[in-house]
């Protein structure tokens, strides 16, 4: 179940949330994710929040399926995108072998870690043999809420390696940095591109 203080923080701030990003430069990171793709790719976006990163891929002619926690995210991707988001949680996930890539763009940091490695189970069983995996965390250690009250996990790189490891993944390239978010605070993170063992 998804922490509801956390859905109440982005009920509460959608629109400011998708102005963030709205005139920000490319994402590199979501331009490599499309370069490795087929030209006919099925792609989850897992956590597609006000949904800039699926309607970038849809523009590229792929089939994408969005899917996030929050009906006022939804609505946000909806009005500004005309993208018809499914309100879902990581747990609805039980496909196998459906989709070419999986984005999960700072959307997995919101569950607790116990729940992880069942999550990278569901996601490595829903790619096909070969499926490339995009997963933004940030690092660090413990569990808390920011002053907005969005629930996080934080993770070390070793620990994030192995997880991906038990799910049957090699990591591809990683970057890590720091950056400022909604709640005000400079936070690092990873991001990792990774693809499903054959």
């Amino acid at each position: 179940m998804p922490d509801a203080e956390t859905l109440a923080a982005y009920a509460l701030r959608a629109d400011d949330y998708a102005d963030r990003f709205a005139k920000g430069r490319p994402d590199r990171h979501l331009e490599a994710f499309i370069a490795a793709l087929p030209a006919s790719a099925r792609i989850l976006d897992l956590g597609c929040g006000p949904g800039r990163a699926a309607s970038r891929m849809m523009r590229e002619g792929f089939e994408v399926d969005a899917w996030d926690a929050s009906p006022e995210m939804a609505r946000v991707a909806l009005d500004r995108f005309g993208i018809d988001v499914r309100i879902a949680t990581f747990d609805d996930l039980d496909a196998t072998a459906v989709y070419d890539g999986i984005w999960a763009n700072f959307s997995l940091l919101h569950a607790p870690r116990a729940e992880m490695p069942v999550h990278l189970a569901r996601i490595s069983r829903a790619l096909k043999p070969g499926g490339f995996f995009h997963l933004g965390l940030k690092t660090g250690t413990g569990e808390a809420r920011d002053s907005l009250g969005r629930f996080y996990t934080f993770y070390g790189e070793d620990e994030l390696d192995g997880l991906l490891a038990d799910a049957g993944f090699t990591v591809l390239d990683r970057t890590t940095g720091a950056e400022k978010g909604l709640g005000g605070t400079t936070d690092p993170f990873i991001i990792l591109r990774a693809r499903r063992n054959d």
